[in-house]
């Protein structure tokens, strides 16, 4: 089978003798057949080969050569083109072990770029997989970042709905000490309904920080609302009533004389109309009084007969509180330069404290209960000068050395209560000690 397609790819005639050598492969040929017969396909492409071959033109340098037969077996010279020119490999095929050789270089070659070719495909497979893995180390990367920020999402937002009980302490504080808050007021009830849920929400979670201090703020607040609620009432008309006659033509009857006030303001640096201007403070002082002296005398009065101590000294603290606050208002209107002096409104506002002074000193002589006389302090200190006047200091500034007096002769009062006390208790309780064992 190797001579005859030997002599097919060379062109060779078959007329050529038979040797030796030619009828030992035909007959090694003859036995390949029969022991590895082809099939009819493999036939087919035998032949269309053969024709392929026999139909191919010599090379240039072999045009004028001739192939001849051999006593030593069938010489065959097959010469390609160079690679420059036709692209294919030069071999010369001379008999059967150089076509095995050949055949197994071009096998060798042909394995080695297969083999090469898988090599990379296992460097590509390997890639593929480190890629994979970092991909999917980011996603779950991803994925973790994600559920993380929904869950800081959730806290924050617990923590929002917890905290914003906290932070409408002073949302509620600012609205309720608000001059236009009354009971009237369309806003009150509302306000009031907040101010009840706050108080719940912080009575059912005490284990949060500063809970307990909060607590205390919303009592004060709803003490407040209740003294509001309780007076608002009973005295709504006649409140009304003293507003009118009191502030609004009052302030109505400024519009003549604020030009007049305002010319003497301006002037002020000079002498002269600065004794001008204190005089029409003394006046406008002595009026003013004049018209709110008996009201103010009236309503604490009323609060020292229906209240204890403790909340007659936070009502009447409240009550002229809002007194001096719209006292201020009014005083700005009229002189609105003078306002932030605080001794030109002394000679209105001291008189109605010592009202108030007068009536809680009796009080306070004769109270002998160490625990009230703490919860005076703390109604005075915390309530009063630390937070309702540190947030109207400017209003109420005429209020503090009264204030302070009535601090002052508390201490005085809760230290001799405290001596007493000792004095009673301990040290004749250490006297019956010392005699019994006697």
């Amino acid at each position: 089978m190797l001579t005859t397609k030997a002599a097919v790819a060379t062109g060779a005639s078959p007329s050529l003798p038979k040797s030796g050598a030619i009828s030992k492969g035909y007959n090694f040929a003859s036995t390949w057949e029969q022991n590895a017969p082809l099939t009819e396909q493999q036939q087919v492409a035998i032949v269309a080969l053969s024709h392929a071959f026999a139909e191919r033109p010599y090379p240039v340098k072999l045009s004028q050569e001739h192939v001849h037969g051999q006593d030593n077996g069938l010489s065959i010279s097959t010469k390609h083109c160079t690679v420059e020119e036709s692209g294919a490999i030069e071999a010369v095929l001379v008999n059967t072990n150089q076509f095995y050789k050949w055949f197994t270089d071009l096998e060798a070659a042909m394995k080695s770029e297969v083999d090469e070719t898988l090599d990379l495909f296992n460097e590509l497979q390997l890639q593929h997989q480190a890629v994979a893995t970092k991909t999917k180390t980011l996603h779950d990367a991803c994925d973790r970042l994600l559920i993380e920020k929904q869950r800081l999402i959730e806290f924050a937002e617990a923590l929002r709905s917890k905290l914003k009980y906290f932070d409408e302490l002073e949302n509620v504080a600012t609205n309720f000490y608000s001059p236009n808050m009354n009971v009237a007021n369309g806003n009150f009830l509302p306000l009031l309904k907040r101010l009840d849920e706050c108080i719940s929400y912080v009575e059912s979670n005490p284990q949060y920080a500063e809970s307990s201090v909060y607590l205390v703020k919303f009592r004060q607040l709803q003490v407040q609302a209740a003294i509001r609620s309780s007076s608002g009432s009973k005295t709504a008309v006649s409140e009304g009533v003293e507003a009118s006659v009191i502030y609004v033509r009052f302030k109505a009857a400024a519009s003549e004389l604020k030009p007049v006030l305002e010319e003497i303001e301006s002037r002020s640096p000079r002498k002269e109309y600065a004794q001008i201007l204190a005089e029409c403070h003394k006046l406008y002082c002595e009026q003013r009084l004049s018209l709110v002296k008996g009201i103010v005398h009236q309503r604490i009065s009323e609060f020292a007969k229906k209240e204890k101590l403790p909340s007659l000294t936070r009502s009447g603290c409240a009550y002229l509180m809002q007194v001096c606050q719209l006292e201020h208002q009014l005083f700005d209107h009229f002189f609105p330069s003078s306002s932030e002096d605080i001794s030109s409104l002394a000679p209105l506002i001291d008189p109605l404290c010592t009202y108030l002074y007068d009536t809680l000193r009796p009080k306070l002589i004769h109270e002998a209960n160490l625990d009230i006389l703490c919860e005076l302090v703390d109604i005075l200190k915390v309530e009063v000068l630390g937070e309702q006047l540190s947030r109207r200091s400017e209003s109420l500034a005429g209020l503090r050395p009264t204030l302070d007096r009535i601090l002052a002769d508390v201490h005085e009062r809760l230290t001799f209560r405290a001596r007493t006390h000792i004095r009673d208790e301990v040290v004749s309780t250490v006297g019956d000690a010392r005699s019994s064992k006697s």
